[in-house]
């Protein structure tokens, strides 16, 4: 006997999820039902203190996150919603590209909820969207298929993968329409998005959908007028990863090369904000404080500073991440 409560219906949820005029308060009590019903089915809260679910997990560059961290990902209601738009939309214009045919997903890094998938394919009929899933981490990946399974979803699936994302081969790379891969944090930190992309895009078609799109380092650098009271700020864009992976002629590098920021002289520069810019697909955005994502890090700083200049470079080794350094 099925001790599990009714399978909710995801198809009305997720459309709910999709309305224009969704409160914030609603979307966290529609992301909560769907949580807790993927938690019952897979018994993987985000919470529990089992060693084995807080453990990231080694890429060939980078860090995977842990099973329960990728789980926790679901409750960032701002992050998921705008994701599953994101996904909804570049499937309905991927349609009226290719009218009558089915539109395959390559998803890369899916936890152990595969969201992306257990929300958007209730949407869709069967002959129009496929998925192929790719996880690095075992014990994630058999919880994503149990509960695709218990959803009565595995038609759905073309495929499933237990493998690094960074050193994977794509099986027919050129059947794929969209490749998703939400494999990233605040800061471009630790995780995998980067190198990902580097090695995934050129196996591709030129025309494929990238979710999210691009991801952007941006540096905010707030100064003083030593003559008045005013203040303006500076943007500079430190980082952009559709560049930086365009920019690779064969292997992966250790790391992308350095941006300058120069100080002026007559200024007195009293903060240096960094931001993660999330471009998800069209118009949506995740930018500062909506998203786990897109926390802003703030650099310290002397004041007044003797340096000229502060210089950052993006590494792929020995880990990945952000640097800098006065000068």
């Amino acid at each position: 006997m099925n001790s599990l409560k009714p399978i909710p219906n995801l198809k009305k949820l997720s459309t709910q999820l999709l309305e224009e005029d969704l409160t914030h308060e609603d979307s966290i009590t529609i992301i909560n039902e769907i949580h807790g019903y993927f938690n019952e089915i897979t018994t993987i809260s985000g919470y529990d203190m089992e060693f084995k679910h807080l453990a990231a997990v080694p890429t060939a560059s980078g860090m995977a996150l842990s099973l329960n961290h990728a789980a926790q990902c679901l409750l960032d209601y701002k992050r998921t919603i705008k994701f599953l738009k994101g996904l909804v939309s570049a499937i309905k214009d991927a349609q009226k590209e290719k009218p009558n045919q089915t539109i395959q997903i390559f998803y890369a890094g899916c936890g152990p909820y595969a969201p992306f998938i257990t929300l958007v394919a209730p949407l869709f009929d069967i002959s129009e969207v496929q998925f192929s899933l790719l996880e690095i981490n075992k014990e994630s990946l058999d919880y994503a298929k149990k509960l695709i399974n218990e959803l009565s979803l595995t038609k759905y699936i073309k495929g499933y993968y237990q493998a690094d994302a960074v050193t994977f081969t794509i099986p027919d790379p050129n059947t794929f329409d969209i490749l998703y891969s939400e494999t990233l944090d605040a800061l471009l930190f630790r995780e995998s998005y980067v190198p990902i992309l580097a090695s995934m895009l050129p196996q591709l078609s030129p025309d494929i959908t990238v979710i999210p799109t691009n991801v952007l380092l941006k540096v905010d650098v707030i100064s003083n007028n030593t003559n008045d009271a005013s203040s303006d700020t500076k943007t500079y864009t430190i980082f952009d990863t559709r560049q930086a992976i365009g920019s690779i002629e064969t292997e992966l590098p250790q790391g992308f090369t350095a941006t300058d920021i120069l100080f002026e002289s007559n200024k007195s520069n009293d903060q240096i904000i960094i931001d993660t810019e999330v471009h998800i697909y069209e118009n949506l955005r995740l930018t500062r404080g909506e998203s786990s994502l897109t926390i802003p890090y703030e650099i310290p700083l002397e004041n007044p500073t003797s340096h000229k200049k502060i210089s950052f470079t993006y590494l792929l080794t020995p880990q990945v991440g952000l640097k800098y350094e006065f000068l």
